[in-house]
């Protein structure tokens, strides 16, 4: 595999692409075929099967530069699994099948998802080069650290403020402009901040808070404002410790977009009989979106509110665009990257980012389940 990766690295970029597509598909047929013909029933597909069952797994680890007796181990493992396979009450070739199936996604969610996590559990025991065990001391660091602690607090205070303006603001435009004249331009106003990146946003705020000395030409459109009206220019920016408001302020631009979009679609979903038998029961406008429309899109609101909460759990490219982390407005992704040179604290800081986030999606997949059941 690495003799072949090595040669194709020779080669024209432009004759690399259809080489690698054409690897691909060659793979990906050749996976298919043999899923194909897996529940066939007969002695030349037992065999096919067993050469399959045994051979992929020690060709793989052969392709892969491992040494002979982790493949042999691959090989009688995926032996095993024929006997399983043969021996299953589903008939013989449906493992094989459902294995054949999955087998890419597992394996994608292995590499890109799954070891990551492993490695950096453990990394955030180890010293900065992984050399050696060093156990707390890396957690000790992040939370000993004055400016540690003030990015996990700003971290929290993102996760609370964010998500709960976005929504609001994005269920306030559903309900208003919902069915309006020219409700789908006005709503692609509110939609088009999404299709930015969050650096191409943070570019934009920029300039917005953009704060030069008195009596200069103010390039800054708020302080452009200001100093028309008379008043000092205010460095929004650099303004402890309202900053991280500011900066949230753009991650609340972005996301009102998104929780727009999915609860504008979840109340057109809201039956009409609801609301015409609320009405008739003499309910205002007011009661009848607390009492019904709330209610009916639930699921949605729990949605919106934990992604954007991972979102903001997340959020870097703002705080490293516009401050650095400078001036009380770190927050632990950033704190991440800032200690990329030390690998140890910086797994620290991630595993902490993931314990923040587990709670939220344990709850969101838990809210998932209850809607199912109640279907």
């Amino acid at each position: 595999m690495s003799g072949f990766l090595k040669w194709l690295a020779t080669l024209p970029p432009f004759a690399q692409i259809p080489l690698i597509l054409a690897a691909f598909v060659a793979v990906a047929g050749i996976v298919i075929f043999f899923i194909e013909i897996a529940p066939r029933t007969g002695r030349q597909y037992t065999v096919i099967r067993l050469l399959v069952c045994v051979l992929a797994p020690l060709g793989i680890f052969f392709a892969l530069g491992s040494i002979w007796w982790a493949a042999a181990g691959a090989a009688v493992l995926g032996a095993l699994f024929f006997l399983l396979d043969y021996r299953s009450k589903q008939g013989a070739g449906y493992l094989f099948q459902l294995v054949g199936f999955l087998s890419p996604a597992v394996f994608l969610l292995a590499i890109g998802l799954v070891y990551p996590t492993v490695a950096t559990f453990f990394k955030a025991f180890m010293n900065s080069r992984g050399t050696s065990f060093v156990g707390f001391q890396n957690f000790a660091y992040v939370f000993g650290q004055e400016s540690n602690r003030v990015a996990i607090i700003n971290t929290i205070i993102w996760v609370l403020v964010v998500p709960a303006f976005s929504t609001i603001a994005g269920l306030a435009y559903a309900v208003f402009v919902d069915k309006a004249r020219g409700e789908k331009f006005l709503k692609a106003l509110v939609f088009m901040p999404m299709a930015i990146s969050f650096v191409g946003a943070s570019i934009i705020w920029k300039f917005v808070y953009d704060a030069n000395a008195p009596g200069t030409p103010q390039i800054g459109l708020l302080n452009g404002i200001i100093t028309f009206f008379g008043g000092q220019p205010v460095d929004f920016i650099n303004i402890a410790p309202w900053n991280n408001l500011f900066l949230m302020v753009i991650l609340i631009w972005v996301q009102t977009g998104f929780a727009m979009v999915v609860l504008s679609a979840a109340i057109k979903g809201v039956p009409a009989e609801q609301m015409e038998a609320a009405q008739l029961d003499g309910t205002n406008a007011w009661q009848r979106f607390t009492n019904v429309t709330v209610p009916g899109i639930r699921s949605s609101l729990i949605v919106v509110l934990t992604t954007i909460s991972i979102a903001s759990l997340k959020v870097f490219d703002i705080v490293q665009t516009m401050t650095g982390g400078a001036n009380g407005t770190n927050v632990l992704a950033n704190a991440v990257y800032a200690q990329k040179l030390e690998e140890g604290r910086a797994s620290a800081f991630a595993v902490i980012l993931f314990i923040l986030v587990l709670p939220i999606i344990i709850y969101n997949v838990r809210q998932m389940r209850l809607q199912k059941e109640i279907r």
